[in-house]
């Protein structure tokens, strides 16, 4: 008769392993979660023309971020599930979105310090946010200004367009290029429509 295995030893040691990896787990959650939050915060932020409220919501998403990667290190299949990179995502999306609004330089991925896959899918949801910028621009009558919005619209999408990777080295780009494809062409036939509009109340006025 064998004695009974003393399993001790192997459950201690891998309890504390495990207990690390679901405490960073629980902390890059939590904090994924916050910069979302943030991150939508800070877009409307933008759009209500709250520049340093959203840059002071950026922030504080970025600094969350950091925190993740700075607990996740050690257990990098935790730092690349999901959650990370969905927060990852809308953090993006909402320093392009400044970033496109402002006709600034777009921040690069490793200046954002966000990989390459949210980074992308979060250009082209910015697609999205301009549409809305454009169709506030339009009922402004700054037309000018719209057809600038437009036109960075069209340079996203053409980014995008190029971009013929596998969805799983993207993490579904396609799906939000040809979102973003849609977005841009209605937004095209909006402006169309309003710039027609103008000048046939101009002619009508008499303006020239």
């Amino acid at each position: 008769m064998t004695d009974t295995p003393d399993l001790g030893p192997l459950a201690d040691e891998v309890r504390e392993v495990l207990d690390a990896k679901h405490a960073a787990r629980e902390r890059g959650l939590q904090n994924s979660r916050t910069v979302i939050r943030l991150s939508a915060n800070a877009i409307r932020s933008l759009h209500r023309g709250e520049i340093a409220e959203a840059e002071e919501l950026m922030a504080r998403a970025a600094d969350l971020l950091e925190d993740s990667r700075a607990a996740l290190a050690d257990h990098p299949d935790v730092l690349h599930a999901g959650f990370v990179a969905d927060s990852a995502k809308e953090y993006a999306e909402a320093r392009l979105t400044a970033a496109l609004a402002a006709g600034a330089a777009l921040p690069l991925p490793s200046e954002l310090g966000v990989a390459a896959a949210p980074y992308l899918n979060g250009l082209g949801e910015a697609v999205g946010e301009m549409r809305r910028r454009m169709l506030d621009l339009l009922r402004a009558g700054d037309l000018e200004e719209g057809e600038r919005t437009l036109a960075a619209m069209e340079a996203v999408l053409d980014l995008l367009a190029t971009l013929d990777y596998s969805d799983g080295m993207t993490g579904g780009l396609r799906r939000t290029t040809d979102v973003a494809r849609a977005l841009v062409e209605r937004s095209r036939a909006d402006l169309t429509t309003t710039v027609i509009q103008e000048r046939l109340r101009r002619d009508l006025k008499g303006e020239g």
